[in-house]
């Protein structure tokens, strides 16, 4: 059985995927630090975690972990975006006049992707170099985002995740949705599957802009990823195929694997 592995933070989602794992059958064991202990390895393990945190432990494991690139979003059909994206430097966008929508390209949270003015709030040439990748997008209004946990090319398990802005959980803890609104989400993520190529585990954002309609609004990687209302059984089969030995690499799979860190030790 496969074995999930954990980083040493403890978070809500971490806990809820430890409980699915183990209802599952799966082992699972939290590293208490961000070194892959021997007995892990030729294991069939699972990781989830911060983003930096599962790339040390893949490199150091042996595994390739499945993730769409920077230019993923950006490349996609304008239909798909209803808002114009571009890849950018932060040096470039702290000298934009705005607002103007401003997140890191590859996926890191190193700043919050968010709407900035003339580049107020971004983080300081001394704490980001003006070289830093970024993406740049005209601000839109969204009023429903849904998070798509999608395994080879199907959504498996969705949830809202925000309305307006603001979490969409509820003060009895769900993440409430229509049917109607729920099936349109669904439906509309797979018109974007049955067009646009991703990685066997992967999980794609979709939303409903404002005076646009549903749109896609990036792309993220499974093993780093929020639940949110999201079934945690079938998220762990996401994880499970975004994970793979990288000696077992197929031809399909080879061009989305993350590139392997270099370590010290």
């Amino acid at each position: 059985m496969p074995m999930l592995v954990l980083s040493p933070r403890y978070t809500a989602d971490s806990r809820t995927l430890r409980t699915a794992a183990v209802t599952a059958g799966w082992g699972v064991e939290r590293l208490g630090g961000w070194r892959a202990p021997d007995r892990l390895r030729g294991r069939d393990v699972v990781l989830y975690g911060e983003p930096l945190f599962v790339e040390i432990i893949a490199t150091r494991l042996g595994l390739a972990m499945l993730d769409a690139p920077a230019g993923w979003l950006p490349d996609l059909p304008e239909r798909h975006l209803g808002r114009r994206i571009a890849t950018s430097t932060l040096g470039e966008a702290r000298a934009m006049a705005g607002p103007v929508f401003v997140k890191p390209a590859d996926g890191r949270k190193g700043f919050e992707g968010a709407v900035y003015r003339n580049g107020t709030g971004l983080p300081p040439a001394g704490a980001q170099p003006d070289d830093t990748p970024v993406l740049v997008a005209d601000p839109v209004t969204w009023e429903v985002e849904f998070r798509c946990f999608v395994l080879e090319g199907r959504v498996v398990t969705l949830s809202p995740y925000l309305r307006e802005g603001e979490l969409a959980q509820g003060e009895d803890g769900q993440w409430h949705s229509s049917p109607d609104e729920t099936s349109q989400a669904r439906d509309y993520a797979a018109q974007v599957l049955a067009e646009i190529d991703v990685p066997a585990g992967i999980v794609i954002d979709v939303g409903r802009i404002a005076g646009h309609g549903w749109a896609v609004v990036e792309a993220n990687s499974a093993w780093g990823a929020g639940v949110y209302g999201c079934d945690p059984r079938r998220v762990l089969d996401v994880l499970a195929r975004a994970c793979v030995p990288r000696d077992r690499l197929t031809d399909g799979d080879a061009p989305w694997a993350v590139e392997t860190l270099e370590l010290d030790g």
